[in-house]
């Protein structure tokens, strides 16, 4: 590999104008695709089999009004007064107007709907007082009438009885389920929507805040639950630009050029524009999150800055060493190339494999970074040695050119002091403790989605939250649908008693504070229920609740039960996410230790490497569940609610923080294992090895770092703690794990770090990473006294 990317980098440099354009034509492409063709993506999160989406499809099939999406939209007054019938009457006539839309099914009138219910009650209080008087009547009138019209009048009484007492117990076991407060200053209406699962079309719901804000309702506050007011995440914001302008600080103090600092950045963003594009070109007609094509800025932007510095970096070390700039570009390419090559094989391997997982959008997730991995590669090796040649030296500094040609060969090394075995061990287990106390709070993880709380204090939804919360309960936030199916269809006059007797089952759970009818089928086999929870739908109660009203089917009577819903849903995900994660942590954690066996032709070595990211991972986890899910720095990170962490994240996280690791552990074990085999000690190797790539280590996390963390505060409450995951786990990794501890381990073998059975290192491939071979078959060739210089670099006439 490493030859054929000498060759490339050759072609690179001859065709540099072939190259560029190229490249350029591609992003042209792909721009063109995707305003012919591209749409935001707004696929939900869903995955197909679960409970919930089982249940779900027979209630669409048996009642399908009651299978819609369910969004609130609430209202208060400013002043606390309650609802004025002006007020009311601008509501309902803002709900006609909902109703209107095409995706909307049916909106719910809060003043309507609960002078229903207060009309219910009086007309089943005046039932219950006709009933008593024409009991005493019969009773008072038993001697004296015929006996048969006696026991004929006995049987419908009591069977309009029972269809009190029903009517009477429904309505008291749904009396906490409120639409309007009970001080009548606040209200909530349900908008429930022709699809089944969130998000909604951003259209759509532009829509329906339009319907309730335009014209404004005076005298009441209107907020939207998270369903209806979630928006899509903006791709790049200032946030991201933020973070691409301190990555160009990093390059700028590393390189000292502004050419050089501007180079990475530039392939990067032509490498990102490729990947992102051409996702959003397909968002069409494959489902995708809305966070994927923004996962796919960031890896694209981190690598793809990285991978150029690499090269750039071993390109301007070459010329220092009296390289000429025809000379070295093809041989960085080669070399460190290779290098950039192979670690970014390890992250798209990483990502493709989340595949394995069986989640479609995680798959998905995973494909689109790994196309973004792959381009930035591809960019870094083609397109960086094309404008290295147009910079020919200009990307040294003024002073570094000017001492070039006063150095006679290799600049001289510094004398190397090795690390001692008590120091190295010290050194490995303070390190060591550190990430696993860091990693402590990683035992409490608790996974889930999040919910208008997790918005931002002032959005609409974290507002429509505490506004619900507050007025008609924590539950109300994320009410259960149960869907009841009965042995047998029950007869009209039957119905009744036996939504009633169901009712009162589903209420004798804990933590049940309200149950209500929700629809029944048409013919009577199928009932659905509205279970409003004692607490919120993230909390450890309502999540029991769930499971406990599963493990109850069948009730008695051979009554099959089963819960919808979104917080149902969002239950499901989580539990499945959970449970394919070790799976996928195996596959990881198995996947690099054959890569690093391979490269590093060791057993040691690779794990440590594959301990190092095991470390780094759980550390960068802990840290994330103190923040979001114990709430510890919250404010600092803007974190208004503290809960569950967004479910795919510990899964996301694997497969990129891997690759990432993979990154920083090739370019620094490779320099030791090259030192080994020429010949220096162990121990020695190992600080020669740090020596040569701590600097460009350093600046490839610093940049990643800055790029992930920029996303911190970004609008979308999913991407947050992505960011903020990726960003802590390469600095830890990067600084603590490699920097520290890896040496310090790999030093306390000495040789037997680098030992490999013979029958193995026989079959094992030569991949030749760190380019020792490439460097021997082409070797440095000192010019005949002159100084290079741009005429060195300059491209024959048909390359342009």
């Amino acid at each position: 590999m490493a030859e054929l990317l000498y060759r490339i980098g050759r072609f690179a440099v001859t065709r540099r104008l072939t190259v560029v354009v190229t490249w350029l034509a591609l992003l042209a492409v792909t721009a063109g695709t995707f305003v012919a063709f591209g749409t935001a993506p707004t696929a939900p999160i869903s995955i197909p089999g679960t409970p919930t989406a089982v249940v779900t499809d027979r209630l669409a099939e048996a009642i399908p009004g009651a299978a819609g999406l369910n969004g609130t939209v609430a209202f208060r007054t400013t002043d606390g007064s309650p609802f004025s019938d002006e007020q009311k009457a601008a509501i309902a006539e803002a709900a006609a107007r909902a109703t209107e839309l095409d995706d909307v099914t049916l909106v719910v009138d809060p003043f309507v709907t609960q002078a229903e219910t207060e009309a219910q009650a009086q007309q089943l209080a005046a039932g219950r007082t006709q009933l008593e008087a024409a009991q005493q009547l019969l009773e008072l009138g038993q001697d004296q009438a015929d006996g048969g019209l006696f026991e004929g009048l006995a049987a419908t009484l009591a069977e309009n009885t029972l269809q009190l007492e029903a009517g009477e117990a429904l309505l008291e076991l749904s009396s906490e389920l409120r639409l309007v407060s009970e001080d009548g200053d606040a209200a909530q209406a349900a908008v429930i929507f022709t699809m089944s699962q969130a998000p909604l079309p951003e259209e759509t719901a532009d829509e329906v805040m339009a319907a309730f804000t335009m014209p404004a309702i005076e005298g009441v506050q209107v907020e939207f639950s998270s369903t209806i007011a979630s928006g899509i995440p903006d791709i790049l914001g200032v946030g991201e630009l933020i973070g691409v302008a301190i990555a160009g600080v990093v390059l700028f103090v590393m390189l000292g050029t502004l050419i050089g600092a501007g180079l990475p950045i530039v392939t990067a963003a032509i490498g990102v524009g490729i990947a992102t594009l051409g996702a959003l070109s397909f968002a069409e007609v494959v489902e995708m999150l809305s966070v994927t094509p923004v996962l796919g800025v960031m890896l694209g932007l981190a690598v793809g800055i990285d991978y150029s510095l690499f090269i750039i970096n071993r390109h301007r070390h070459q010329l220092m060493d009296g390289y000429t700039v025809a000379e070295s570009i093809p041989l960085a390419n080669g070399t460190s190339g290779n290098a950039v090559f192979f670690a970014g094989s390890t992250v798209f391997i990483a990502l493709l494999a989340l595949n394995l997982t069986g989640i479609g959008f995680l798959g998905l997730m995973g494909t689109v970074g790994a196309v973004a991995v792959a381009i930035a590669v591809f960019v870094a090796v083609t397109l960086t040695p094309a404008l290295l040649s147009y910079v020919d030296l200009r990307v040294l500094r003024q002073r570094e050119r000017e001492h070039l040609a006063e150095r006679e060969g290799p600049a001289a090394r510094k004398p190397v002091k090795e690390l001692s075995a008590g120091r190295a061990l010290g050194i490995a287990l303070v390190g060591i403790s550190a990430l696993l106390v860091l990693a402590v709070p990683a035992a409490d993880l608790r996974l889930g989605l999040p919910l208008g709380d997790a918005e931002p204090a002032d959005s609409t939804q974290h507002r429509a939250y505490d506004l619900i919360e507050a007025e008609f309960g924590a539950g109300a936030n994320g009410p259960l649908v149960v869907v009841a199916e009965l042995p047998a269809p029950a007869a009209e006059e039957e119905l009744l008693g036996r939504q009633a007797a169901v009712a009162q089952r589903l209420a004798e759970f804990s933590d049940v504070v309200a149950v209500a009818p929700a629809g029944t089928s048409e013919d009577g086999a199928v009932l659905a229920f509205q279970v409003l929870p004692a607490e919120g739908p993230a909390s450890v109660s309502t999540e029991d609740l769930v499971r406990s009203l599963r493990e109850a089917s069948p009730l008695d009577g051979g009554i099959t039960i089963g819960v919808a819903g979104q917080t149902s849903g969002n239950i499901d995900i989580s539990e499945t996410l959970a449970d394919a994660l070790p799976v996928y942590l195996l596959v990881v954690i198995g996947l690099s230790l054959l890569i690093m066996i391979v490269v590093f032709r060791s057993l040691y070595v690779p794990l440590v490497a594959t301990g190092g990211f095991v470390v780094s991972y759980f550390a960068a986890l802990g840290v994330v569940v103190a923040i979001y899910q114990w709430g510890w720095l919250g404010d600092l990170f803007g974190v208004t609610s503290p809960g569950p962490i967004l479910n795919f994240l510990p899964t996301a996280l694997a497969g990129i923080l891997f690759g990432l690791a993979m990154d920083y552990t090739l370019f620094l074990a490779t320099g030791m294992r090259e030192a080994y085999v020429h010949g220096a000690p162990a121990r020695t190797a190992v600080i020669l090895g740090v020596r040569a790539g701590r600097t460009v280590v350093i600046a490839a996390a610093l940049i990643m770092a800055s790029v992930f963390g920029s996303f911190i505060l970004a609008e979308s409450v999913f991407i947050r703690p992505i960011a903020l995951a990726l960003a802590l786990g390469v600095l830890v990794d990067a600084f603590i794990v490699r920097l520290i501890i890896m040496p310090a381990v790999i030093s306390l073998a000495g040789d037997g770090a680098w030992w490999i059975p013979r029958w193995l290192d026989r079959i094992l491939p030569n991949v030749d990473v760190e380019g020792a071979v490439l460097e021997r078959r082409h070797p440095h060739v000192a010019p005949d006294h002159r100084e290079p210089g741009p005429s060195e670099a300059e491209a024959p006439a048909t390359g342009g």
